[in-house]
This record gives structure tokens, C-alpha cells and sequence, in this order.
């Protein structure tokens, strides 16, 4: 061990102090560290001291840049430089019923802007876009990098799961992360989304920041200082940043579950999709057309997104995409042919009233307990169940109405109760909340 930390040119107690006691760091020294930790030099007590340390004390952001960049340079970063236009991704820090990436690839790459997209898989209560995507028989979301390059540039759009590649340093301070209750640290999480982001060879980035009860972050004002984390570090290192605060304290759509997510996604491509996330999509293209340069301002973005929606490019986008990635792109004309649940049990409500809120937290959780999620990384996933919505914050309901509906495997009469709880009621109308709360 000794002759690593001396071939690192680093005392690792001493860079730990720095760090423990809020010292200036030495970029050099940064970047020795994250090495050592992604190559197995330094061991894994260190790396989690360093990590309680950051916890405690913070990073200058300077610190966090030159962090995310080691982290980034890690591995092996994507080059897609020969692709002469502004490759511009999206990242949402995760929620009920965000499907938003599935049609907002398409949506974007068919305006003209190429989008290389790096996803995940779900765990917990929030769903993942690869385990999404692969609720489509065939398609690969593990098509490797070169591949990924050529769909790039022959399509304009990719999205696969990260290779072993891809900033390996945050794959360990990830797992550290998790096991040494640092996982709200607002640098390590700034540097652990960046790096990734940055190994995909973009140039700009929309991040979707959200807040409230169904998200990671439930207080606005920590969700709004992690976005400005983010637009900040990540101008730091060289892109094109803009950050949307937006609301999750009810699910995002009228779908909870991968197989229900992709039919939504596909309704949003055929200009019927639910209007939360039609609009949430929409906004967040209009962005990323901007930054690609296909549209001076958000107004021009949106009509040349309208004509795309309106003209089915959009939606010829998605299916070319599918058919190159290995899936059925049948799936588009006929959702039969998507994973079907055995069972679909109606909730209706019990009284008249107002619906004042929605447990995104308790719908999800019931999600994942069907199968549609995951509680550890290896729990398999089960396509077709999942949950589906008829109204939302702010419908007028009737006894009888029709809430919504389970999707399951087998008969269980307590997941209706379970999903009837989620619901608050009023007697008068609370009106319907901003999905969007600021733009940064």
C-alpha cells in the first residue's frame, strides 16, 4: 500500500484532513485521490472518511469541478467529436412516473439536435428509463459504445445503460455512499451526476431538479440549491447547463410502472399524452432545442416542436429508434403487444369530493411492491404491473367515479386500500399545483 501512495505523489491522511478541516485543495492532489480510489489504492475506510469528511464540510466549487472531472476521467469518456453539432442529454434526479426521457429523445433528436443518452435502472420507489425501455421485447439498452457513437450519428439519438467505462470512480464512492449515510451530500451528488454526464461526450444538459414528497430531495429549497450545484459545476467544466425545479409532490402522468410508462410515452408522441407530462416534456425539449442551436429562443423552440408533434416526425423518431436498438417497434401501432398484467382491479371512490393530493411516496412504494420496482439492485422487475390514474389534484369526484386501476399478477383486494389511502380530499375545489417551480 505504501508504494501506491507513493506512486499517487499523495498523503491520503493528510488530503483527508484538507478536506475534514475546509482547506484549499490542490487540484493535483484531487485528482490523485480520485485515481487511487477508482484503481483500488486507496482503500475503502479512506474513501468512505473522505466521503463523511465532504458530508460535514462541503466543497468550494472549484473542488467539485475539478472532482467531477477526475471522476469523469476515470474511465474511458465517449468521444463523439466528430459529430459536428451541439450534442445536448437531459437528467432528471428521479421520481413517480417520470417517463419524460422516452418521448423527449425522439421529440428533441427529430428537431435536429443529436442526443446521446446514458439512463438507469429504478430502485426504490422511482421507476428507471432502461427498465422502461426494456418493457419492449427486443429492445438493448447494452449495445456498447461504439455502437452508441454510430446511432448517434446515423440517427441522432441513443439511449443505453452506462459500461463499465463510464466514470468507474463514482461507481465506488456511490456504493460507499449508500453504506455511510452520505448520500445527501450535495457535492458528492453534484460530482457523482456530472461525471457521468460528461463521459457522454455532450455538450449541454438540461437537468429536471425535482422536489417534494415523491422525490429524493422532498424540501424545495435543498432541491433548488442542488440544481444550482449543478448549473454551476457543470458551467465549470465546460457545459451548457439549464436547470428546471419541478413539482413532485403527486406521480408525473396517469402511469406508474414500465410496460403502462411506454404507452404514455407513446400517447405523448401522438399529441394525446396527459397534460403534466406533455408539458413537462415540451418545456424541457424547448430547452435542449436552444442549447442544440436549432431555435434562438424558448417560443421558437416550442413551434418547431409543435410542427414536429403535429407532422409525426417526432413519433417516426421513436419508432426508427426502436427498430435500430433490437425492439419490436410494433409496440408504437398496437400496445397489446407490450407486457400485460393478469389482473386490472378498478378504484372507485367512496364519497363526493375534491381531490386535494395525491402520496406520489405511498403510490410508488405500492408500485414496487407489485413488482414494478425494485427494493435492492438485483430484485428483478416485473413489466407489466403497475398503476394506473383517472384524476388528479384538483379533479371533481363523484361516488362511484373511477380512480384509477391496479395492474397485478394476482388478485389482491388490500392493494386497493392501499391506493385509495394515498388520496386527501376537500370539499371545495384547492385548484391545480405548477408543475414547474423556477428556471435556473
Amino acid at each position: 500500500m505504501e508504494g501506491c501512495l507513493r506512486e499517487l505523489k499523495l498523503n491520503v491522511v493528510e488530503f483527508i484532513r484538507q478536506v475534514r478541516d475546509g482547506e484549499s485543495l490542490d487540484p493535483a492532489q484531487i485528482r490523485a485521490f480520485i485515481t487511487g480510489v477508482a484503481q483500488g489504492n486507496v482503500p475503502d475506510y479512506q474513501a468512505s472518511a473522505y466521503l463523511m469528511a465532504v458530508y460535514h464540510q462541503g466543497l468550494e466549487d472549484d473542488a467539485v469541478v475539478e472532482t467531477t472531472l477526475a471522476m469523469r476521467d476515470s474511465g474511458k469518456p465517449i468521444n463523439l467529436s466528430h459529430i459536428d453539432a451541439v450534442k445536448v442529454d437531459k437528467h432528471s434526479t428521479g421520481g413517480v412516473g417520470d417517463k419524460i426521457s422516452i418521448p423527449l429523445a425522439p421529440w428533441v433528436a427529430s428537431c435536429g439536435v443529436p442526443v446521446p443518452m446514458i439512463s438507469g435502472r429504478g430502485l426504490g420507489h422511482t421507476g428507471g428509463t432502461l427498465d422502461k425501455l426494456e418493457s419492449i421485447p427486443g429492445f438493448d439498452v447494452f449495445m456498447g459504445t461504439d455502437a452508441f457513437c454510430r446511432l448517434v450519428e446515423d440517427e441522432g439519438l441513443c439511449m443505453m445503460g452506462a459500461t463499465s467505462d463510464v466514470a468507474p470512480a463514482d461507481k465506488k464512492f456511490y456504493a460507499l455512499r449508500d453504506v455511510t449515510s452520505t448520500v445527501e451530500s450535495i457535492p458528492l451528488i453534484t460530482a457523482s451526476i456530472l461525471s457521468k454526464k460528461l463521459s457522454e461526450g455532450i455538450d449541454a444538459l438540461v437537468l429536471d431538479v425535482k422536489f417534494g414528497a415523491g422525490a429524493f430531495m422532498k424540501d424545495f429549497s435543498r432541491a433548488e440549491a442542488l440544481a444550482e450545484s449543478l448549473v454551476r459545476v457543470g458551467q465549470g467544466a465546460g457545459l451548457k447547463v439549464r436547470a428546471l425545479l419541478t413539482n413532485m409532490n403527486a406521480p408525473l402522468g396517469r402511469t406508474i410502472g414500465n410496460s403502462l410508462e411506454i404507452v404514455e410515452s407513446i400517447e405523448i408522441l401522438q399529441g394525446r399524452g396527459p397534460a403534466d407530462t406533455t408539458e413537462l416534456t415540451r418545456e424541457i425539449a424547448a430547452e435542449m432545442v436552444v442549447l442544440g442551436g436549432r431555435a434562438g429562443d424558448l417560443e421558437q423552440a416550442r413551434a418547431l416542436l409543435d410542427e414536429q408533434l403535429s407532422s409525426g416526425a417526432a413519433l417516426e423518431k421513436f419508432k426508427a429508434m426502436v427498430r435500430v436498438q433490437g425492439g419490436d417497434a410494433r409496440v408504437i401501432d398496437d400496445p397489446s403487444l407490450l407486457p400485460q398484467a393478469d389482473e386490472q382491479l378498478e378504484v372507485r371512490a367512496e364519497s363526493d369530493g375534491w381531490v386535494s393530493g395525491i402520496d406520489a411516496l405511498g403510490l410508488g412504494t405500492l408500485a414496487m411492491d407489485l413488482g414494478a420496482g425494485r427494493r435492492r439492485a438485483e430484485d428483478a422487475v416485473d413489466h407489466a404491473v403497475g398503476i394506473e390514474l383517472d384524476v388528479r389534484i384538483g379533479s371533481e369526484v363523484k361516488k362511484g367515479d373511477r380512480l384509477g386501476v391496479i395492474h397485478q399478477r394476482r388478485t389482491n383486494r388490500a392493494e386497493v386500500r392501499r391506493f385509495y389511502d394515498a388520496f386527501s380530499w376537500s370539499d371545495v375545489s384547492t385548484g391545480t399545483p405548477s408543475l414547474i417551480e423556477r428556471r435556473i
